[in-house]
């Protein structure tokens, strides 16, 4: 490649138009790219792929004056002291290295590609988002979650007005409004957070969302039993969108473990607490018609709809694609790409990538697998308590149908107990962490002993149930149960939950979906044997079998704790997350290596140039 011809502190036409748009500040070199690609994902640092180096300085009448760095094919005679440094930079100068000069850049070759990044403080980074807007992301993610959970158990009050109204007569098909709309938070989760990793999670939820509204509306006012166990799988397929993306959501804005898990403590708890309102709600208003559980439940999603659709897009990679593309229509250079443009594309790979790696993880990540049986485990259980809690509460201590949603909320208290123990060990951490406790460096210690301590109370709570719900004794000893149930469910679910999501990151959403479709798979099939084992066996049995199928699975914390280390270490995906920290991390140490030298009028990469591929 020959130097330009022009004359010095002048540039060709389409660096011109590029530098001098108002996007000129974004284009810097890869550092800090959150994407959600895998193997075909573009990264920072790896060979093939020429930073090249420009500063501008704006002038007085406006105009911009760059500094920009020039590759050349032959190495010059001699190397200046800035070349050699410039060289020892970045491993790939060894083939070809790189010529600082002043007065401008030859243009890129035919098929070259410019590859946008955020800079470090880009205000679009939702990393650098001030906490007002997290904190509107946080309240929508939380709102759109509780009205998915609520509408999961929203019938569980209402069975009794349905059956009559539809004539079912089946203790089997009475099952189904919520077990079918469980099924249907296995479906939704497979397709929705893979594709938010790939069109952005703003689109998925609100589109999702909007449909969610309109099935709940026609659950209102179906005509007849089969109509209404359609439009029930339908709303438990789009309300999984939230509950499947809104944890990548989170881990969108919040880059650091410690924000990040406090996130996901009121996520979850958000997702214990609507099952346990709809219940309350359905069974006092559905004494006038058990429609007007579905309109309540329609004018709660409505509302939610509205600030749902006022969230900005949250995912980094989306939002350099938009940058890029906006970039392209102002600067006239049809070359300039964000990441996620540049990975492969077409049904192919939307159906043997994208959409299979929540399967793909769950098949080959022990983290995630052990993580879905013991979670799903836990939440079939409690789904399952929605056809217990009947069986114990009306027909042993005669209860109606309003009363007996009462119960569920000392399950609430326990929810509400375990989020004050997960931000007490939160805070705890962090003063470990400033005292440079070694501890605080392993992965498994920060976020599993509260799984170890959830595990143990779960079970506890179940054997107190079991034996204490008897006419002789007083309904309370039974009711007061659910506070540690409450506290070991929520503490179990939140520990893996934050566990996985540490781990993978990037790839959390996927990650997270899989551990959705797993629990919900249990939650839909399980609650259907509950009358039938409750009835054989009894109360007391019953739930102690359940008991001990949870201590058993008490030992998988304890096993990550142990084990946890090496397996990461022979994660596949873990392994790729790695890679990527590497080359940012690599990049990052570049970029700051050339900002030192200020006299030489230096700064770190604003643009990276990848040969045609």
């Amino acid at each position: 490649m020959q130097s330009s011809n022009h004359a010095p502190g002048s540039r060709p036409s389409q660096y011109e138009d590029l530098t001098t748009s108002s996007d000129a500040h974004t284009l810097p070199a890869l550092d800090n790219v959150h994407n959600g690609g895998e193997e075909d994902d573009v990264r920072g640092g790896t060979s093939g792929v020429k930073t090249l180096q420009s500063s501008s300085t704006r002038q007085g009448n406006g105009t911009i004056q760059s500094q920009e760095s020039k590759a050349i094919e032959d190495e010059p005679p001699s190397l200046t002291p800035l070349h050699s440094r410039h060289r020892q930079l970045d491993a790939t100068d060894a083939e070809k290295r790189y010529q600082l000069e002043e007065d401008g850049i030859s243009p890129p070759t035919k098929g070259s590609r410019i590859i946008i990044s955020f800079p470090r403080g880009d205000p679009e980074n939702p990393y650098n988002w001030p906490a007002r807007k997290k904190v509107y992301v946080l309240f929508v993610g939380i709102i759109s979650v509780v009205n998915s959970t609520f509408g999961s158990s929203l019938p569980a009050g209402a069975i009794h007005y349905l059956a009559e109204y539809f004539h079912v007569t089946s203790q089997a098909q009475l099952v189904l409004p919520i077990s079918l709309f469980l099924v249907g938070y296995v479906l939704g989760p497979v397709v929705f957070a893979p594709l938010s990793e790939t069109y952005g999670r703003r689109i998925i939820m609100v589109s999702t969302f909007a449909l969610f509204n309109i099935f709940t509306l026609a659950c209102a006012v179906a005509p007849n039993w089969p109509f209404f166990l359609v439009f029930r799988l339908l709303c438990g397929i789009t309300a999984s969108s939230a509950i499947a993306v809104v944890g990548g959501l989170f881990a969108d804005i919040y880059n650091d473990p410690t924000s990040r898990g406090r996130a996901m403590a009121f996520f979850m708890a958000a997702t214990a607490c609507g099952p346990q309102l709809a219940p309350i709600i359905s069974g006092y208003i559905s004494v006038v018609t058990w429609r007007w559980a579905f309109w309540v439940g329609l004018i709660i999603a409505g509302v939610s709809l509205a600030f749902l659709c006022l969230m900005q897009e949250t995912y980094g990679p989306t939002i350099l694609k938009r940058r890029a593309q906006r970039m392209r229509r102002e600067t006239g250079n049809p070359n300039i790409f964000a990441p996620l443009e540049l990975e492969k594309k077409g049904a192919r790979q939307m159906i043997t990538v994208t959409l299979t790696r929540p399967v793909r993880m769950f098949l080959s990540e022990a983290i995630v697998l052990f993580s879905c049986v013991y979670i799903s485990i836990a939440y079939a259980i409690f789904y399952l308590f929605f056809e217990a809690y009947p069986l114990i509460f009306e027909g042993i201590y005669g209860f109606n149908t309003g009363t007996a949603g009462l119960p569920f909320l000392a399950i609430g208290v326990g929810a509400l107990l375990s989020v004050a123990m997960f931000l007490y060990w939160d805070s705890k951490l962090m003063r470990a962490r400033k005292a440079n406790a070694p501890w605080t460096e392993v992965e498994e210690y920060r976020r599993l002993p509260l799984a170890a301590l959830g595990g143990p109370l779960y079970v506890i709570s179940l054997f107190w149930l079991g034996w204490t719900a008897k006419s002789d004794i007083h309904w309370i000893v039974p009711i007061l149960s659910g506070i540690p149930f409450g506290v070991g469910f929520m503490l179990v679910f939140m520990s893996l939950m934050n566990y996985v999501t540490d781990a993978y990151e990037t790839f959390a959403a996927s990650a997270l979906a899989a551990t959705s479709a797993t629990r919900s798979t249990f939650g839909a099939v399980l609650p259907i044997a509950a009358r039938p084992m409750y009835n054989s066996l009894g109360i007391a049995w019953a739930s102690s079998l359940l008991a001990f199928l949870s201590l058993a699975m008490s030992v998988i914390p304890f096993a990550f704790i142990k084990y946890g280390d090496r397996i990461r270490a022979n994660s596949k995906f873990c392994q790729e997350l790695r890679e990527k920290k590497k080359g940012y991390e690599e990049e990052r140490e570049r970029e700051e290596s050339i900002a030192s030298l200020p006299e030489h009028g230096i700064t770190p990469g604003e643009v990276t140039k990848q040969g045609s591929m």
